[in-house]
């Protein structure tokens, strides 16, 4: 049996477990009396706050049981916040504001100057602003714009076609590409130029980086770029995470550029080395987005993103690494949509890592919490009527924040169309903010929307559906047999038929689309974002300089890093390096004539 069985076996271990402890509650009356205890002492030790009308409400809502076998089952099924196996919040309290006492209000409506303040420091925003157009400077300087009312800082890259394949702007075929859907960045140059004015090891500071094929050349650059501006001791500072998942590209997107087995080595080289020199970074995002967005079913979706994190734990732990240093550094990525499984999808995805890796993996606490950041679904924006595009995101918004997801991005209404202009990625952005500050839903209690008997019968709906995609992944072989046998990217492909089929007969209905129309199908009036040639050209220019200043060095580096790469040794070092002097699609083109390139599956 491979972990992926173990894991499938594991669970419902788990889950026999649970209910042997409702039993054992009920029967027992010594245990149902210590549990009853503990319950009790856990809701007095509550904090109670109070809403800005002076509504008394407690700092995390339990349900109200008071029967030792309900209360077995929640402790023991579901945790409390920030407890195994974790269902409820991977942390003790999320997105609440600090601790305080508000002004009290008289019968006749007039509030009494009194104020009791007692703040505690403010936790970070967990919205992650995402951003990536024409060159560096111009991202930068979005940026900027997008963070100025931020605390904290926690950008999020998306970069252009040619970057995300290894090539570089100066290419035959790609100069109309250059910074087009995100920003170009070939050299540690670019990468300096992109995040100019921040602090990189600032504790306020995070970078995400949504790149997958060459994202170890990518990470060299941005530790390279944080050395020249901080000085080599910035690296153990350095907060963030870069995609770099292999297995999810291989199903869904293809932005692969080296053949599987080599990509997963040169990943784990750069695990390998950040999980030792960077201990706030995380080295891998398993994304299950892309899978998402392909057309896969949520629960697609789940299976595939975790079956692959199970996969690269095993890979992780079978070059050396100790459980308990990578698994603290793997996070996750998981869309929101509007279907009904979404209610219950991370929360479900975060018990079953949970029980995985502490009971497979043998991982402690910090290697058992499934970190996970949301983003809203990229595929429910609809040209048609675009407006209606915010109240969508805002529907996934709070669907996201009930999963207690630990960072999100809202995707802005005019995506359809463009990358998001300034009006409508600030429009989103502020969705966060009246969610999170303006509204109470989730800054006062922790477990506001939680344990609906609706969602309790989602999770359970949700779960059993992910064992059986975990089985059927286990009767091929395992993850990366079921990758060769193309499995996961066939059942994405059959999902997407459907969901497309679906739109068309009005079985899934799209306001706006097949369902209230308004009779015009007039394209609306929207600005497109487009990089001007002259910036194109400034890249090639830039790029140019770049080569030959440092020609004689890239000759003596690539020759140095393809001769690590064949002894088999951590490449990473010597990544770190070549892109002092060698662009990406030097260092890319090397790589290839050693290991070979990655051929699509059709």
């Amino acid at each position: 049996m491979s972990k992926l069985g173990q894991v499938v076996e594991s669970v419902e271990k788990y889950n026999q477990f649970v209910l042997d402890q409702v039993k054992r509650a009920r029967a027992d009356q010594k245990f149902g009396r210590d549990l009853l205890g503990r319950w009790n002492d856990i809701k007095a030790k509550i904090p109670t706050t109070r809403a800005p009308t002076g509504l008394p409400l407690p700092r995390l809502a339990l349900p109200e049981i008071d029967e030792p076998g309900e209360i077995a089952r929640f402790l023991f099924g579901e945790g409390l916040p920030g407890e195994f196996p974790f269902l409820n919040g991977a942390y003790r309290e999320m997105y609440l504001e600090p601790v305080r006492e508000v002004e009290s209000f008289e019968k006749n409506g007039e509030s009494k100057a009194k104020k009791i303040d007692k703040r505690v420091p403010q936790a970070e925003e967990p919205t992650r602003l995402f951003s990536g157009l024409m060159l560096a400077e111009d991202t930068n300087e979005r940026f900027h714009y997008l963070t100025r009312h931020q605390r904290t800082h926690r950008l999020s890259t998306a970069f252009d076609g040619p970057t995300l394949y290894g090539i570089d702007s100066d290419a035959d075929g790609v100069f109309g590409k250059i910074g087009e859907g995100g920003v170009a960045i070939d050299t540690v140059e670019d990468m300096v130029r992109l995040y100019d004015g921040f602090d990189l090891g600032s504790a306020n500071f995070s970078a995400s980086m949504t790149i997958s094929g060459p994202a170890p050349i990518i990470m060299a650059m941005y530790i390279a770029a944080a050395k020249r501006r901080f000085g080599p001791n910035v690296i153990p500072k350095l907060r963030g995470t870069i995609q770099a998942d292999i297995f999810k590209e291989v199903q869904a997107q293809n932005e692969t550029i080296f053949p599987i087995e080599p990509s997963l080595r040169f990943l784990t080289d750069m695990v390998e080395f950040t999980t030792g020199e960077m201990p706030r970074w995380y080295p891998i995002s398993i994304s299950g987005y892309h899978i998402g967005e392909a057309g896969s079913t949520p629960v697609q979706q789940a299976a595939y993103t975790l079956s692959n994190g199970f996969a690269y734990a095993e890979m992780f732990a079978a070059r050396g690494i100790p459980v308990d240093q990578f698994g603290p550094r793997l996070s996750f990525f998981l869309d929101c949509g509007l279907d009904v499984e979404y209610i219950a999808l991370a929360r479900v995805s975060r018990r079953i890592w949970a029980i995985g890796m502490r009971e497979v993996f043998g991982a402690g606490a910090k290697a058992q919490l499934y970190k996970l950041h949301i983003q809203t679904s990229g595929r429910s924006l609809i040209a048609a009527e675009f407006k209606n595009n915010l109240t969508r995101t805002a529907a996934e918004l709070i669907l996201a924040y009930m999963n207690a997801t630990n960072s999100c991005h809202s995707n802005s209404a005019d995506e359809p169309f463009t990358t998001p202009s300034e009006e409508w990625i600030r429009l989103a952005a502020h969705g966060q903010a009246i969610l999170l500050e303006e509204s109470g839903i989730f800054k006062h209690t922790m477990n506001m929307l939680s344990g609906s008997p609706g969602m309790k019968a989602v999770e359970r709906a949700v779960e059993a559906a992910i064992l059986d995609e975990f089985r059927e992944i286990e009767r091929l072989g395992g993850v990366l047999a079921a990758v060769e046998d193309r499995y996961q990217r066939s059942q994405i492909q059959n999902a997407s038929h459907r969901y497309e089929q679906q739109i068309n007969d009005g079985v899934r209905p799209i306001i706006g689309l097949n369902r209230y129309r308004d009779g015009s199908d007039d394209i609306p009036e929207v600005k497109l974002v487009r990089t001007p040639r002259k910036k194109q050209q400034l890249q090639v220019d830039r790029l140019a300089k770049f080569k030959k200043k440092n020609a004689e060095k890239s000759k003596r580096v690539l020759d140095k890093l393809a001769a690590v790469v064949e002894s088999g040794k951590n490449c990473f070092p010597e990544l770190l390096e070549a892109v002092e002097v060698c662009s990406l699609g030097q260092i890319t083109g090397r790589l290839q004539e050693v290991v070979g390139r990655f051929r699509p599956m059709v």
